[in-house]
Parts: C-alpha cells; sequence; structure tokens
C-alpha cells in the first residue's frame, strides 16, 4: 500500500512546502509490537483463505471469477505482508524476513502477469477503436474479453488500424497464456508450496526480533513516508503541470526497447505510495480510512503505470518486421497515444498531491 492538517496556509508557503502524504490519525502512545503481529497474522490468514479458495476452484467448485478473485486476493496479501516485512525489518527476525520477502514478491509478480496482459490488451484496442471515431465496444455478456468486441467491429475500423489491433491481440493472447501456464506452474511447484508454508506458521507466530517487544511501529511507519515525500520531491511536477512536455519525445524515436527513461521514478513513487499505505494499515490496524487524496494519487500513478507499459506494448508491437506501413503508423499514432496518458496521469498525479484537503484528520 489522512487528510492534511485544516490549518490554512498561505499560497507563497504552500508553494513552496509540497503537502505531505496523507496520515492516518496519531495514536495517543505508542503503538507497539503486538500491533504489527497481529497485521501479519492477518494477512496471513487472508492469504491461506485465498489459497483455499483457489483450490476449490480448480475443484469445479467455483467459476473462473472465483479463480480470479482468489489469484488477486493472493496477490494482495503477498504484497501487504512482503511490504510489512520491508517497512518493519527491524522488529522482526531479519534472517526470516529477507528469507521469505522475495518469495512473496516473486509470487505476487508472477500471479500478477496474465491480468497484465490482459488489461494490456483491452486499454489498447480500446485506445484503437477510440482513434479511429468508430463507438465503443458493443455490449457484451459480463467476462467477455474486449478483443471479442474488437473482432465484431473490425471491419469499422481503418485497414491499419484493424491489423494493429490483430497484431497486439496475437501478441498479448499469446503472452497471456504463457503467463497463466507459467503462474498455474508456480503454484504447483514446490517453491509454492515452501512460502505457503512458512505463512501458514506466520497465521500462528510472528517471528519478532529480540527486544521489539517494547519498541514503537511508529518511527518506521514516518520513515516510509518520508521516503515516499522526498521521492515525489525529486520528480519534476513542474513538468507534469504543464500540457505539453517536450522531453517526454526525445528518447520517442530510439531503437532501443528498454523501458521510458522518465518512466523509472514515477514507478518508484508508486511502490512507495503502496508501502506507506501499508505501513498505515499495519499502525492503525486498517481501522482509519484511506484519505481521498491518498486514493487519487494512487489511481492517477496506476494509470500512469498502465499506459506507459501499453506504450511499450504499441512500439514492442511496431518492430515486428514485414509489418504493412499501414499498420506501423497505426502503432505509432496508439503509441504516441498512450505516451499522452502517461502525461495526462502525471498531470493529475502533480494535481491531487499538491492540492490543499480540507477537513481534519
Amino acid at each position: 500500500m489522512q487528510p492534511d492538517s485544516p490549518t490554512r496556509k498561505d499560497s507563497t508557503a504552500q508553494a513552496d512546502t509540497p503537502p505531505r502524504p496523507d496520515t492516518p490519525p496519531r495514536p495517543d502512545g505508542p503503538v507497539d509490537a503486538d500491533a504489527l503481529a497481529r497485521y501479519l497474522r492477518a494477512q496471513a490468514t487472508e492469504f491461506l483463505r485465498a489459497l483455499r479458495l483457489h483450490r476449490e476452484n480448480g475443484a469445479g467448485a467455483h467459476t473462473a471469477d472465483g479463480s480470479v478473485d482468489a489469484a488477486r486476493a493472493l496477490r494482495r496479501a503477498a504484497r501487504r505482508i512482503s511490504g510489512s516485512l520491508h517497512t518493519f525489518q527491524a522488529l522482526l527476525d531479519g534472517a526470516w524476513a529477507e528469507d521469505i520477502r522475495p518469495e512473496l514478491a516473486w509470487l505476487s509478480g508472477t500471479l500478477a502477469m496474465e491480468h497484465a496482459y490482459a488489461s494490456r490488451l483491452e486499454r489498447l484496442l480500446q485506445a484503437l477503436h477510440r482513434l479511429s471515431g468508430v463507438s465503443a465496444f458493443p455490449d457484451l455478456p459480463p467476462g467477455v474479453p474486449a478483443q471479442q468486441a474488437a473482432g465484431t467491429e473490425r471491419g469499422a475500423l481503418t485497414v491499419g488500424a484493424a491489423k494493429a489491433g490483430a497484431l497486439l491481440d496475437r501478441q498479448l493472447t499469446l503472452a497471456r497464456t504463457r503467463a497463466h501456464s507459467t503462474a498455474l506452474q508456480a503454484l504447483g511447484s514446490s517453491r509454492f508450496h515452501a512460502v505457503a508454508d512458512k505463512v501458514a506458521v506466520l497465521a500462528s507466530d510472528v517471528p519478532l526480533a529480540t527486544g521489539a517487544a517494547g519498541a514503537d511501529l511508529r518511527p518506521l511507519a514516518a520513515a516510509a513516508e518520508d521516503r515516499l515525500t522526498d521521492a515525489v520531491a525529486a520528480l519534476p511536477l513542474v513538468t507534469a503541470g504543464s500540457p505539453y512536455n517536450a522531453e517526454a519525445l526525445v528518447h520517442g524515436l530510439s531503437p532501443d526497447p528498454s523501458p521510458h527513461p522518465q518512466d523509472a521514478p514515477w514507478h518508484q513513487v508508486r511502490l512507495l505510495l503502496r508501502l506507506h499505505r501499508y505501513a498505515r494499515e499495519a499502525v492503525t490496524g486498517g481501522d482509519a480510512p484511506v484519505g481521498v487524496r491518498l486514493l487519487a494519487a494512487g489511481e492517477a500513478l496506476d494509470r500512469h503505470r498502465d499506459a506507459a507499459e501499453a506504450a511499450a506494448a504499441a512500439a514492442q508491437a511496431a518492430r515486428t518486421p514485414r509489418i504493412a506501413p499501414a499498420t506501423a503508423y497505426a502503432l505509432g499514432v496508439l503509441h504516441a497515444d498512450q505516451r499522452h496518458e502517461v502525461e495526462a496521469a502525471r498531470y493529475a498525479f502533480q494535481h491531487c498531491w499538491r492540492k490543499e484537503a480540507v477537513g481534519t484528520p
């Protein structure tokens, strides 16, 4: 994974001092390690519940939607456990935390890929229709993928856009199929069973460090917040507040398939924002609601990540050998459109981040 102080500041002070992320209500006294233990046990229990649902679904007791929900719940619990181990590692058995944390990150990343490819394809096909002036996808029954809708309206697209959509459909559907197979193999592997066994132990016994009993969670949670604040301060928010970022086009025609050089700091802020939210949950026991500004910032960074990855997928498709010029042109327009969405997400983030919250904590 909190509103600002209601005290008014003059415009000059507000411009010079960027607001801090939404923070939870401060407990009257220290928050001891027992709160962290309760939080980790709760997340471990959620992990095991999701694992049981996934196994039941595999036995035919649930629909495909149940499998998707189970995988999402597994990822969510794994991320929260891993993030909490990172933030509060000083209060935990160091060797144990260093052993399980990368395994949880591996599991979460592996389970996320199938959904990521499906969402990327849907985003790109929707953008192709929008850019071609074609009406939105027709209404389809729940669960029917967007690529099927693209097939029903492909005749209404230009030749280049239709071929670009077909190429993206082939490439990303293949990637999604491979990711699905990889996830299934991972869930049946001895590596996963070892992770699940450790999480099962965590559900009843949290290995705290010696002397952690009297420690306070708040300084470590505040450190996570400070890392987020510092990372945001390093972002070019002035550039993100401009309607046109010419620097974003500097590497637009580069043959290098590596990620766009401007994206990495924003992705890092997204990660730190998530860690801040998880630390906040541990300190408050998950009782305090997430501030509107923090939610809006997280949604903007999610859109930023999705658009950046979609742009990279369009660029990768455009590198396919021997494609028709009209197809390459459509993919180039699609890439530029998604980079524009990246800039729009950055603007949305800086707008909500700098906006002074109204109300009391």
